[in-house]
């Protein structure tokens, strides 16, 4: 459901980690569309403009082992 989002963004992990390490992007196909302090927020913001199902948002932490997806179609409850 995400191959895009995610092939995107494995193509562009390097350059994505050093431009927005610490925060949270949200991706539509091959297009990152926002940018976040924390997840909560980025879902928030997002769904405002898009339906859900159709993005992904990814952490990009200090660390890569702490490297976090979310994906579109949780609710605020989860968030």
């Amino acid at each position: 459901m995400y191959e895009r989002e995610e092939a995107f963004y494995q193509a562009n992990k390097p350059d994505l980690r050093e431009k927005y390490h610490g925060k949270h992007i949200v991706i539509v196909g091959e297009e990152i569309i926002g940018v976040y302090d924390d997840v909560g927020t980025a879902y928030h913001e997002t769904i405002k403009t898009v339906p859900l199902g159709s993005f992904m948002i990814q952490e990009i932490p200090e660390n890569i082992e702490d490297e976090v997806q979310y994906l579109s179609p949780f609710t605020d409850i989860y968030v």
